[in-house]
């Protein structure tokens, strides 16, 4: 691949779409992106073009693809939901996949997920299974990125266990907390994104960042980073669902799945290979941790306001 190409980007304006796009504008690419939130604030204003998804409209879509080279795909969602659920996210970007091949895409590059597999129980790990399935049996040149937990400015999970931190006298963890998990920065997923849109080899990696936490040391790290630190205690994996839920209910939010503690609880977020980001949580959190937990962050709020950027939500 060479610069100054049109490259395509799922979702700009959201979480690792607009890093990626940073990369991407700063490498002299032209970029567009196809989006669920075409009305949202466009932070990089004309340099960046916005294309509704048209997954109902298989034409507009290819359309939106064509003249482009590489196609960075973050769409995806995080649980279901009576306005969303896993098994359309699946379907639509069936529909991503087929339309880029028929508009000419030269290379996909895939966000999936660590430890996916059909056989999965949990949507959101089967669901990543049968992409890269379909996207392997494309004919397409692809690299499929593995990432786990993402950090960064407009991180979910991380900021939320600092807001806990912030507000409550105890924290606490799903079992003994013992599981292991590999946290990697946005910015690295971005590089490591943009990287592969550079080659032609098809290959999977697993994202993942340079530091192995328990859950349980994770929670300790940044608590003590932020000057927050608060006993850990133990609780059943139902008494913390349902602890969550209805925290999540006073928020207007969905704070944590089922799915979600049980994945966690299963080690599905983490492997053995090397590490592919190079940004260490612990030095983030110590250089974000005046603003980190201050606020809320709802992943309701950003589905629902299409307009406002994720910082202001």
């Amino acid at each position: 691949m060479t610069s100054h190409e049109t490259h395509v980007v799922t979702g700009a304006f959201g979480y690792s779409g607009k890093y990626i796009t940073m990369r991407l504008l700063e490498s002299g690419h032209r970029v567009r992106t196809i989006t669920g939130s075409p009305s949202r604030t466009n932070p990089f204003n004309s340099r960046v073009e916005a294309c509704p998804f048209n997954f109902n409209n298989p034409d507009k879509l290819e359309e939106s693809l064509r003249g482009t080279s590489v196609l960075y795909n973050t769409y995806w969602i995080r649980f279901n939901h009576p306005d969303f659920t896993h098994s359309l996210a699946v379907d639509n970007t069936l529909k991503l996949f087929d339309a880029a091949k028929k508009a000419g895409i030269e290379r996909i590059v895939h966000v999936s997920i660590t430890n996916p597999s059909e056989d999965s129980h949990l949507e959101y790990f089967s669901g990543k299974a049968r992409l890269e399935r379909a996207l392997i049996e494309s004919g397409l040149s692809y690299a499929i990125l593995r990432p786990t937990v993402l950090f960064g400015k407009e991180d979910i999970l991380i900021n939320n266990i600092a807001w806990f931190l912030r507000r409550f006298p105890v924290f606490g963890v799903f079992g003994d907390g013992n599981y292991r998990l590999q946290p990697i920065y946005v910015d690295d997923l971005a590089r490591l994104a943009v990287e592969q849109g550079q080659k032609s080899e098809n290959c999977i990696i697993d994202a993942i960042g340079p530091e192995t936490f328990t859950y349980r040391s994770m929670v300790e790290e940044i608590g003590n980073i932020i000057g927050k630190s608060k006993p850990i205690i133990s609780i059943p994996p139902s008494s913390g669902y349902f602890i969550g839920m209805l925290i999540g209910k006073l928020a207007g939010d969905v704070t944590i799945t089922r799915d979600e503690i049980e994945g966690l609880m299963s080690e599905l977020l983490y492997t053995n290979s090397p590490p592919a980001g190079k940004t260490r949580l612990t030095e983030w959190v110590k250089e974000n941790s005046s603003r980190l937990g201050v606020q809320y962050a709802s992943e309701l709020a950003r589905r629902k306001n299409r307009t406002e950027s994720y910082d202001k939500l």
